[in-house]
C-alpha cells in the first residue's frame, strides 16, 4: 500500500501512536489523530505531533471517522471489539496494529517474542547476543522503543528483535517473522481477553502466517505454548531446562546445549550465565536458539550469555540500607511474573505488591511465599483483593499503605539487616501510573529517599 494521499486514523495516543503518526507523515499521508483523552489531559505528550499538521479529535471515540479515512491503526490500549472497530469492519475499512504497520514498513527480517513473562529479557538479550555476533540488531516494540519509530531505517542486512504483546496481535494481518517464539502462557490480561482460549489464541498468532523457512520457537516445559507446535507451520524448535531434548536448547550436566540440526553445541556452563534465576534460564536457552538460527556461533553467544547482566525494573538491585537490600521488580506485572521474583530471592523477603486489576488470581502468588516471604505490603487498587486472598491462605502479615514511597517506609520497618525488600506489584500500573517504568522509578527514587532519610 502506498501511503501518500492517504487518510489514516490514528487511535491512542501514547507512545506508538505518536510514531506510528510520525512515520505516516513521512510517507506523505494525512492523518487523524484521535484519542479518548482530552488536549488537557494528554498534556506536553502530543505538543510534537502540533507542528506535523495532523488533525485532531480528541476526547471522544472516533466512531463519526471511521468512514472518511482509508485506514485505521490502533494502539495496543485499543480493545479489538471496540464499537468503532467493527463499524469499521462493516465498511470494510481495515484495521491495523502499530505493528502491523511497523512490519509492513521495515525491510529487515524480524525476529519476533511474545510469552506472558520475560519478554523484555529475552529480547534485550537476543539483540546483545545478535550485535556481538555483528549484525545490526534493532531492539524493538513493546519494550518501549515502537517498532514503526525504527522500521524506515533497517534494510535487508538488518535484524528487528521485536517484544510483541497480545494486545499488538489482534490486529495484524501480513505480519510474518523469521523467527517467532512463545516464551510460557500463563494467566493474565483476563480483563481484555476474557478468556485463556482467547488470550491463548491472541498469542498464537504471532506465527500464523510463517512458512516452512521460518523457526517457531516454544517452551517445552509450558504446557500452553508447548501445545500449540501442532499449529505451527514453520520449523518448531523447543527449550527446556528440566529435560533433554532431540533438537532446540536444553540442559545437559549443568551445561546449556543446542541443536538446531547441524549436531549438538555445548555453549557454557548454567552457572557461568550472569542472570540468576530458573526463569532467566529459560530465557537464556530461547534467546541463544533465536541467536543461533540468525546466525550468532555458539562460542558469540557463550561470551554474552556470561556478561549480559539483565534489564531495568525485572529483579534490579537498587541499594542496600542498614543490610536490607532492595529490589525493583516492577515489571512483574501478574502474578507469575512476581512468583518467579520470590523464587530469585534468597534469604528472607518483605514483598510490596498490588496495582490495577487485570482479573488475575493471587492464590497461587501466595501460595509462593513458603518461607520466602515474611510480611507483605499492598497497595492499589488490588489491596483489598491481595489482603483477601492472603488471609485465606492463612498468612495475615500483610499492611495497606497509600503510595509507593510510604510502602518503601513501611516495608524497612518490618525488615531486619539481611533481609530483602523486594518490589513485585503482580498487577499492572495503571492504576496509578503512566507504565511499569515510570513506577518503577517512583519505587527507586523512594529507596534514595530512605537512604538519605536513615544515613
Amino acid at each position: 500500500m502506498t501511503y501518500q494521499g492517504k487518510t489514516v486514523l490514528v487511535v491512542g495516543l501514547a507512545r506508538s501512536g505518536i510514531a506510528a503518526i510520525r512515520a505516516l507523515k513521512s510517507l506523505g499521508a494525512k492523518v487523524i489523530a484521535n484519542d479518548i483523552k482530552t488536549r488537557q489531559q494528554l498534556g506536553d505528550s502530543i505538543s510534537e505531533l502540533e507542528s506535523l499538521d495532523v488533525e485532531f479529535y480528541l476526547g471522544d471515540t472516533p466512531d463519526g471517522l471511521v468512514d472518511k479515512v482509508d485506514l485505521i491503526v490502533i494502539s495496543p490500549s485499543v480493545p479489538i471489539d471496540s464499537p468503532f472497530i467493527q463499524k469499521a469492519q462493516r465498511l470494510g475499512r481495515e484495521v491495523i496494529s502499530e505493528l502491523e504497520l511497523a512490519y509492513r514498513l521495515c525491510r529487515a527480517p524480524v525476529v519476533a517474542i511474545t510469552g506472558t513473562n520475560g519478554k523484555t529479557t529475552t529480547v534485550t538479550l537476543t539483540g546483545e547476543i545478535l550485535r556481538k555476533a555483528g549484525f545490526n540488531a534493532y531492539v524493538v516494540g513493546n519494550i518501549g522503543v515502537p517498532f514503526v519509530s525504527k522500521a524506515l531505517e533497517m534494510d535487508e542486512d538488518d535484524i528487528a528483535v521485536v517484544e510483541v504483546s497480545s494486545f499488538q496481535l489482534e490486529a495484524i494481518h501480513n505480519f510474518h517473522p523469521r523467527v517467532a517464539a512463545i516464551l510460557n502462557i500463563t494467566q493474565d490480561h483476563l480483563n481484555r481477553h476474557k478468556t485463556m482460549e482467547n488470550y491463548i489464541a491472541a498469542k498464537a498468532r504471532i506465527f500464523e502466517n510463517c512458512s516452512s523457512d521460518d523457526w517457531v520457537v516454544l517452551n517445552a516445559d509450558n504446557e500452553a505454548a508447548a501445545r500449540l507446535a501442532a499449529q505451527a507451520q514453520g520449523r518448531v524448535l523447543f527449550f527446556s531446562r528440566l529435560k533433554p531434548l532431540h533438537r532446540g536448547a536444553w540442559v545437559e550436566d549443568g551445561t546449556v546445549v543446542l541443536d538446531i540440526g547441524y549436531g549438538k553445541e555445548a555453549i557454557c556452563g548454567v552457572q557461568d550465565i550472569f542472570i540468576p534465576g530458573a526463569h532467566n534460564l529459560e530465557n537464556a536457552l530461547a534467546a541463544s536458539l533465536m541467536a543461533r538460527v540468525m546466525g550468532a556461533t555458539a562460542e558469540e553467544i557463550a561470551v554474552t550469555l556470561k556478561t549480559f547482566k539483565g534489564v531495568e525494573h525485572r529483579i534490579e538491585y537498587v541499594d542496600t540500607i542498614g543490610g536490607v537490600k532492595f529490589y525493583n521488580d516492577s515489571k512483574g506485572t501478574n502474578p507469575d511474573a512476581s512468583i518467579k521474583a520470590i523464587q530469585a530471592m534468597k534469604g528472607p523477603t518483605v514483598l510490596i505488591a498490588g496495582g490495577m486489576d487485570k482479573g488475575s488470581s493471587f492464590d497461587e502468588f501466595i501460595d509462593a511465599f513458603g518461607e520466602t516471604v515474611t510480611h507483605m505490603v499492598v497497595l492499589g487498587e488490588t489491596a483489598d483483593k491481595l489482603i483477601k486472598a492472603a488471609k485465606e491462605k492463612g498468612f495475615d502479615r500483610v499492611y495497606r499503605v497509600g503510595s509507593v514511597e510510604e510502602s518503601v517506609r513501611k516495608a524497612f520497618s518490618l525488615a531486619s539487616p539481611g533481609y530483602n525488600v523486594l518490589f513485585s506489584p503482580a498487577c499492572a500500573s495503571w492504576d496509578m501510573f503512566r507504565d511499569y517504568e515510570e513506577r518503577g522509578r517512583v519505587f527507586k527514587s523512594a529507596v534514595r529517599a530512605l537512604k538519605g532519610e536513615v544515613e
